[in-house]
């Protein structure tokens, strides 16, 4: 976060307030679980990893934050790479976030299914963003740069 919006916050100007307040809630996240993110939103941190069971792929998601859903009609997350897009569908339609002990903060675990081709090409460096969308929920993910991924 710049010092000239700590700074406006500081100051009381309310879009700058919410912005630190919103940074302030992600990068909370980020300390409290001790894995690295895999991307991040405005009030959301994605933690993501790949599985293969049985021949079958799998992109098992864990959501932490406002992200909050009840649903039976499942759950989409697209992955915009460099030079390519990819749609995946989560392999259950019935999802349910549970409420954590922490105010405002949700954990939403969903898998998705991928095909092998595919998965070889989920890596970081190749990635943009990624976009996750259930019920009327659309969440925009950026990918999470660390200091320590070098």
């Amino acid at each position: 976060m710049s010092f000239i919006t700590k700074l406006k916050a500081a100051f009381g100007n309310p879009r700058a307030m919410e912005k630190l307040h919103v940074d302030d809630h992600t990068e909370a996240i980020i300390n409290d679980i001790e894995h690295t993110p895999f991307a991040i939103a405005e009030d959301n941190v994605l933690y993501a990893g790949l599985n293969e069971l049985g021949g079958y792929y799998f992109m098992q998601t864990v959501i932490v934050g406002s992200f909050h859903t009840k649903t039976k009609k499942g759950a989409q997350l697209k992955i915009i790479g460099n030079d390519f897009e990819l749609l995946l569908n989560s392999d259950m339609v019935e999802l349910e976030s549970d409420h954590s002990n922490v105010s405002n903060r949700s954990i939403s675990k969903i898998d998705f299914q991928i095909e092998e081709a595919d998965a070889a090409k989920i890596e970081k460096p190749n990635l943009k963003n990624l976009v996750l969308t259930c019920k009327k929920q659309k969440v925009v993910f950026d990918m999470y740069e660390s200091d320590e991924e070098e």
